[in-house]
């Protein structure tokens, strides 16, 4: 009986180690999940802001885009009626805004 007491009470210690390991883990693991939770909030609001960077972004270099070909296009336009007027028009026309000047 005593051998039998002796062999219980050594269980019972093992029991209550690992029920205090067992109780460490799950407190462990608990403040590992809030952690977590934390964490994916957060990079889920980072997420969400970087989505909207990234819109800003393509939505600014749309409107560069079209603003260059826009500006190419006045370019050439511009190029074209200065060739179409020749270089006497244009000569002409700045001595004309000369005498313009001189009459007033």
């Amino acid at each position: 009986i005593e051998e039998l007491c002796s062999r219980r009470d050594l269980l019972q210690k093992e029991i209550d180690k690992e029920e205090a390991e067992k109780t460490k883990l799950q407190r462990d693991l608990k403040l590992l999940s809030d952690e977590l939770a934390k964490v994916n909030e957060s990079l889920s609001k980072k997420l969400a802001h970087r989505a909207q960077y990234d819109r800003t972004i393509a939505e600014t270099e749309a409107a560069y885009s079209k603003i260059l070909e826009s500006s190419q296009t006045l370019l050439t336009l511009v190029k074209r009626e200065g060739q179409a007027l020749g270089p006497t028009a244009a000569a002409g026309g700045a001595a004309g805004g000369n005498s313009r000047a001189n009459r007033d």
